[in-house]
């Protein structure tokens, strides 16, 4: 029956992605297709690993296609460099300069370069840009400012409000990554469904090869890693809830423990608290400036991954973990039961015996976390790097060949 399964899933993929060659083959030119390229150009973690990560495939998979990159500035990094290195990737900085040339200014090098299709990668598009012959896209990661104000300054949450809004408006069509936050646009702006559609992500290919036994070693013996650990990843804020994994930790077996791998905010200082009220500092290591090619070692070799979290868009944490072959505990009430599939276990994120209970069970159990494993590397396929391209290339045509 599995494998049954598996062929059934082979085959949609292998149809959608000839679905997607069928289509450009259509084409007797190459498209030029341009991005906000602010993150991708400057930011090394977050949204501009996904920003390079989308355009690097696009440009390797349909390498028939002209791709353009508008930055006001440009950051010099290895990973940025590499990224920028492909022969289609044009890099694009203003003429002229200006705050406002990614909103305004940026529409008469769109027209000069010949760009049929932009694309916003993250939230916002030229305000004008519909008054234009270039059909526009732009991707929705999370309307999280709107359902929790409580977690961003008064001036960045309307900022955000404005320019999501007004790209949801005026888009040609709006990327979500996930059903939730279709359901989030829909319901905070009254978008037409018709107009969204769901492209999942994908994470870096890195996180989907198994490390060599000798280099995992290296890594442990380079951090200090415990036998046994259970891993966090994120920016160490409020939302995303650390502090029920630390109250938690008290009642999982002192042999293990936790690894937290993000930046500290403010929210720090309470989740240090917690640790001093339980007595917990020699359980739990934090790392800082891990560089990227280390990072899925880590995870490789983690027992368990949790993620707490309030709310998410999607959660490229939980793919990580699951392409690196470890049973992943999440929340419930956003997009998390998406990333992590049916195999993955779900705790209310206010509920730290509960987050406890689903700690020790897969702990006592090596059946459990083989089956966890097995599943939840079955199901992130549906998030692999060559399908997800395929599918926002097919976006792409049918929006610039409504009639085909």
């Amino acid at each position: 029956m599995k494998a049954e399964s598996t062929n059934h899933k082979n085959k949609a993929e292998g149809a959608e992605l000839e679905q997607s060659s069928f289509a450009v083959s259509a084409l007797s030119f190459g498209l030029k297709i341009g991005f906000d390229g602010k993150r991708a150009a400057n930011n090394l973690t977050g949204l501009g690993n996904y920003s390079r990560s989308l355009i690097e495939h696009l440009a390797d998979q349909f390498p028939q296609n002209e791709y353009f990159v508008y930055t006001p500035k440009l950051k010099q990094a290895k990973q940025i460099d590499s990224f920028l290195h492909h022969h289609n990737i044009n890099l694009k900085l203003p003429h002229s300069g200006g705050l406002l040339w990614r909103s305004f200014g940026i529409l008469k090098d769109l027209k000069k370069d010949g760009i049929q299709l932009y694309h916003g990668l993250s939230h916002e598009i030229p305000f004008k840009i519909h008054h234009t012959n270039i059909k526009s896209v732009v991707t929705i990661h999370d309307l999280i400012f709107l359902r929790f104000p409580q977690y961003y300054k008064l001036i960045d949450r309307k900022l955000y409000q404005i320019k999501s809004k007004a790209a949801c408006k005026n888009a040609d069509k709006i990327i979500a990554i996930s059903e939730k936050t279709k359901e989030d646009i829909i319901s905070y702006f009254g978008t037409h469904p018709d107009k969204i559609e769901v492209i999942y992500q994908s994470c870096d290919d890195s996180f989907k090869t198994p490390f060599e036994k000798e280099r995992l070693e290296k890594i442990r013996n380079q951090y200090a890693l415990p036998d046994h650990f259970i891993l966090n990843v994120g920016t160490i804020e409020e939302r995303k809830n650390l502090k029920l994994l630390i109250t938690a930790l008290q009642n999982v077996p002192a042999a293990v423990k936790l690894v937290v791998i993000g930046k500290k905010t403010r929210y720090f200082k309470t989740v240090e608290e917690e640790i001093q009220r339980l007595g917990l500092q020699n359980r739990i290591i934090f790392l800082k400036n891990i560089p990227f090619a280390d990072l899925p070692g880590i995870y490789q070799m983690a027992t368990i991954f949790a993620y707490p979290s309030f709310y998410e868009g999607f959660g490229i944490p939980i793919i990580e973990a699951l392409y690196s072959g470890v049973p992943v505990i999440a929340a419930t009430g956003s997009c998390l039961e998406e990333a992590g599939g049916p195999a993955s276990t779900y705790i209310n994120p206010k509920d730290s015996d509960a987050l406890a209970v689903a700690i020790n069970e897969i702990l006592n159990s090596p059946e459990k976390r083989e089956t966890m494993k097995a599943k939840g590397l079955e199901f992130v396929q549906k998030f692999n790097s060559p399908l997800v391209t395929s599918q926002l290339m097919n976006c792409y045509f049918n929006l610039l060949n409504p009639a085909y």
